[in-house]
């Protein structure tokens, strides 16, 4: 960092009014808030990184870049996959991981009162002691922080059966772009008091406010799952075994597709022995003493989808290793070459046309695509190798992406399931919104921060910074 930027102004009032240790400006610590964990896309170094304790230090930091007109990324653990968090020029980052502070838990009510930097494990593992768990998992459940998966409206595996974040968010607290704070939402099983302003800000990825506060539901676990894996020769029997299974009225509390290109890259990456199928298929019902009847429903589908193989985990350790294979799969992908992740949804009844459509492209054109997902709901994550030093490769990998986005929309899906616009969807949103809804959105945007200052050019385009 130059001593130009150490010395902006607002550099300078954020070292002022905060404690020390909370604004971090040396060059190399800089670095390590400058993006999330998605490839290509675009990111700067901050001009600070302010990292919180309290809210009235968000506040403060939300205060003093109004005033200077400088705009504020939220970030969260950084496990996002679109861009969402990276770092924008002249910007400074907001990082949320010192609140992490679990403020309440509530058994008789299933209610637990968190700050956003709490990890979804901790979250977990704290509920548990009360007999309680808290459902939404992300595939980065270990790291990734409620505040980001609220922001996110994060998925995971068992969300088939449970649903995404939004379901269990009740109420929170924001500080909003011009530093005001409000409680929004609420603690009740009920509640239609007013429009839901909860429910704007799951998802809204750091584009409306910063959440400081929030309350979530909690729920008794599950009974322990019996776990199915089933075998194709190719992708699209898979998915057609998902749609005869929930055309059968079934919902697993998992169902994931693994493709024959991550399940080689799995075996490369772990040596985890998983054979030489086109495709598996997992399915878990942790329904007690109906999970037998579930799992045979599930077989027979997979049988008459021309499964290679079909078979019920003996224990939990067999069980878990198969979990621990689908949730192996994007590093083993990223071990190929850095990748493009594409998030789509469609209804389940097209999975496996999409599968099929998503082979055929890449094939036509020439590239390494892995597809994995959460078949149950239709959500697909077609990964795609790109070589970054080669245009012509980083241009065919941008094209497959639109394509697949446009497959995605011809049949009533969507630009993405749960990871989120970002960056990297920005182009893509309208396409899937009419000039109706689009309008809607950039009003509440504006509504809410109309210079544009919190996490702009992420989710829509936007004015100029600072115009």
């Amino acid at each position: 960092m130059t001593a130009t930027e150490k010395n902006h102004p607002l550099v300078v009032e954020l070292t002022k009014h905060l404690p020390a240790g909370a604004v971090v400006t040396d060059p190399d610590l800089l670095a390590s808030f400058e993006r999330d964990s998605a490839s290509l896309c675009d990111f700067h170094l901050p001009l600070a990184a302010v990292v919180p304790s309290t809210e009235n230090e968000v506040r403060t930091a939300i205060t003093l870049a109004a005033a200077h007109r400088v705009p504020v990324v939220p970030q969260g653990a950084l496990t996002g996959l679109a861009g969402a968090a990276n770092s924008v020029r002249g910007g400074i980052v907001l990082n949320t991981r010192r609140l992490n502070r679990i403020r309440h838990i509530d058994p008789a009510n299933r209610v637990a009162v968190v700050e956003p930097g709490v990890s979804n494990k901790e979250l977990r593992e704290a509920a548990a002691e009360h007999g309680l768990t808290y459902r939404p998992e992300p595939s980065s459940w270990e790291s990734s922080t409620i505040g980001g998966n609220i922001a996110t409206d994060a998925g995971g595996l068992c969300c088939v059966k449970y649903g995404v974040t939004r379901r269990f968010v009740r109420g929170l607290r924001v500080v909003l772009a011009d530093g005001r704070i409000t409680a929004i939402g609420r603690s009740t099983i009920k509640g239609v008091a007013g429009l839901s302003l909860t429910d704007l800000f799951v998802g809204s990825e750091g584009t409306l406010g910063i959440i400081t506060e929030a309350t979530v539901a909690l729920d008794t676990p599950a009974e322990a799952p019996l776990t199915l894996a089933a075998t194709f020769h190719e992708a699209t029997d898979a998915g057609r075994a998902v749609a005869a299974v929930r055309a059968r009225g079934m919902t697993p509390s998992l169902f994931e597709l693994v493709d024959r290109t991550t399940l080689r890259a799995i075996d490369a990456h772990a040596r985890m022995g998983l054979g030489d199928a086109g495709a598996l298929l997992i399915a878990q019902s942790d329904s007690g003493t109906g999970a037998g009847q579930e799992l045979d429903i599930i077989a027979e589908a997979c049988h008459e989808a021309d499964a290679i193989d079909v078979v019920v985990g003996e224990d939990p350790a067999e069980s878990e290793q198969l979990i621990q294979a689908r949730r192996l799969a994007h590093p083993a992908l990223e071990a190929l070459g850095p990748l493009l992740v594409d998030d789509v949804a469609v209804p389940v009844s097209e999975l496996a046309w999409i599968i099929g459509e998503i082979e055929a492209l890449a094939q036509r054109a020439g590239l390494t695509i892995g597809v994995v997902g959460h078949a149950g709901d239709g959500n697909l994550h077609p990964a795609v190798v790109v070589d970054p030093t080669n245009p012509s490769s980083l241009e065919a990998a941008h094209r497959a992406i639109n394509d697949i986005v446009d497959l995605a929309l011809s049949v009533g899906g969507t630009v993405t399931g749960e990871h989120g616009i970002g960056l990297l969807k920005v182009p893509m949103l309208e396409r899937e919104l009419d000039p109706v809804a689009a309008d809607l959105q950039r009003q509440i945007k504006e509504l809410f921060d109309p210079h544009y200052l919190l996490n702009p050019g992420k989710v829509m385009t936007a004015p100029a910074v600072n115009e």
